[in-house]
């Protein structure tokens, strides 16, 4: 048997045969409360959302303030760095006055004999190296017969010897580190191989 009226049909979902037919009251009833917990998924929705969008935010303004500290701190480092080597040669050009001071006031002494000259001039060598050395400037001097390093000296020529091939003969001009890094290597002859 066909419903007479075709708008109630649509509205009435599909039953089950065995359900007793719902009145127009329980129908109503029954679409009122799908609106309502429809519009409650919806306000839930929207407040889930309203969620998401302020963690969005304060993620999106962490992201920002860290990497404004990371600006911040790069540029700290830039400053104490410029400060550090400012400072640094600051420390050894200081520790260098004692030693102009000795050579000015042997310049100033008038009739010096060579045995003075020579004492003065010796006093402001050790004077000299060891500012060098305080701060941190050390001598590459190799040993004649040492094997040669060419991370530390550089051949100037290879001459015939008595000695071991490829050993240090002389040294033409001292080397010098700096914080163990070579500021100039030492210039030397090596031991050339031999002609047998």
């Amino acid at each position: 048997m066909t419903d007479p009226n075709p708008s109630t049909a649509a509205a009435t979902p599909a039953t089950d045969p065995f359900d007793p037919p719902r009145s127009p009251e329980e129908i109503e009833a029954a679409a009122a409360l799908d609106a309502r917990e429809s519009l409650a998924q919806e306000e839930n929705m929207q407040a889930e959302l309203k969620a998401l969008q302020a963690k969005v935010d304060e993620l999106i303004d962490q992201a920002l303030r860290a990497q404004a500290d990371a600006q911040n701190a790069r540029r700290r480092a830039d400053e104490e760095i410029a400060k550090v080597r400012k400072f640094a040669v600051e420390s050894f050009a200081e520790s260098l006055l004692a030693v102009v001071d000795s050579l000015e006031a042997g310049l100033k002494v008038e009739n010096a004999s060579a045995e003075q000259l020579r004492e003065g001039t010796e006093a402001t060598h050790r004077q000299l190296m060891s500012v060098l050395e305080r701060n941190k400037v050390v001598e590459i001097n190799p040993a004649p017969g040492a094997r040669f390093d060419p991370t530390r000296e550089q051949a100037i020529t290879m001459v015939p010897a008595e000695q071991e091939p490829g050993t240090i003969v002389v040294v033409l001009q001292k080397g010098y580190l700096i914080a163990e890094r070579v500021l100039r290597p030492a210039l030397v002859t090596v031991a050339a191989p031999r002609a047998d």
